[in-house]
């Protein structure tokens, strides 16, 4: 069973990243990142908080349209190719395949996200410049432009001497790159001098914000992969942004007349609570964030994300797929 589920998994994850969307996204998602310092200096209060606000938000609606196309593209055309019939009829029992393609797909939003929260946390260390008087961090830019130009081109060079597939293997390029972008530049200063790792812009509240967005990202990825059992990319997407609105506002729809109002109190027992995972409000407005409050919010989550597998499962093992 092992076997074919790893099968599955390494098959979902190689067709994610080979998606055109998906490599487009993910350079979509880099160049408002960097935007991002720009926009963020046109504020009447602290630049820098607003960036990291703007920054989580780029990040989850990343996520929503990774999920959403990335989970159409590999599960609903396959079931309406019909190509899905060379697995299941294996014999692969159906949950079994929703999971190894619910997991394929995790796999490949977790590198994808990996590598838009590197470019956020190089867009921290630059900070926005404030005055006229502030200059470029340059080892953000040079690095980063560097890792960028060459994965590029030794991906575009091996694709057109060896066949290689560009996008996957721009991929695999990307992550050690910009993986030794951010350490040198966690070393160095913007005076190019030798400082402690992360000093000023790498902590623990940053990166327990960050862990909670992609815990929405795997809610939203679930919803996507359950919904794409019997419907198409548009329906998906939107209903992923429902979701997704619903959940950040429940309290505010519902929670306040849960009290007075059956049907309010239903649909906020109902609906998914998604305000516990985004704590943006309380990074910028210095609350401390406990590793203990992380925890519990990651298995609220994880809670969801079954739910949701299991409605998938529900969904798909009625499908007529032949």
């Amino acid at each position: 069973m092992f076997t074919k589920l790893w099968g599955i998994i390494t098959n979902s994850f190689t067709e994610t990243i080979r998606q055109p969307i998906y490599g487009t996204l993910l350079l979509v998602t880099a160049g408002l990142l960097v935007l991002n310092v720009g926009v963020a200096a046109y504020t009447l209060e602290d630049d820098n908080k607003i960036l990291k606000d703007m920054g989580l938000s780029t990040l989850l609606l990343a996520g929503l349209f990774l999920s959403a196309f990335s989970s159409a593209g590999i599960l609903s055309r396959e079931i309406d190719n019909k190509t899905v019939l060379t697995v299941i009829s294996k014999p692969v029992g159906r949950p079994l395949f929703l999971l190894g393609k619910f997991l394929g797909l995790v796999g490949a939003l977790a590198v994808a996200f990996y590598l838009c929260g590197i470019v956020f946390l190089l867009t921290m260390r630059h900070k926005v410049l404030e005055r006229a008087s502030q200059d470029f961090d340059l080892p953000v830019i040079i690095f980063g432009i560097s890792a960028l130009l060459i994965t590029i081109l030794v991906a575009a060079f091996c694709n057109y001497i060896y066949d290689m597939h560009f996008s996957s293997l721009s991929i695999a390029l990307a992550v050690p790159m910009m993986t030794l972008t951010l350490i040198l530049v966690s070393l160095i200063s913007p005076e190019w001098e030798i400082q402690k790792f992360g000093k000023d812009f790498i902590d623990g509240q940053l990166i327990g914000a960050a862990v909670l967005v992609f815990a929405m990202i795997l809610i939203l990825t679930a919803v996507a992969v359950a919904v794409s059992t019997r419907m198409g990319q548009v329906m998906t997407l939107t209903i992923c942004t429902a979701v997704l609105l619903i959940g950040l506002v429940s309290d505010a729809m519902f929670g306040q007349y849960r009290e007075n109002h059956l049907l309010a109190k239903l649909a906020y027992w109902i609906s998914p609570n998604l305000a516990f995972l985004w704590i943006t409000d309380a990074l910028t407005q210095e609350q401390h964030v406990t590793l203990g409050y992380v925890g519990w919010a990651l298995g609220y989550a994880i809670l969801i994300v079954l739910t949701w597998l299991l409605i998938g499962v529900a969904l798909f093992q009625k499908r007529e797929v032949g």
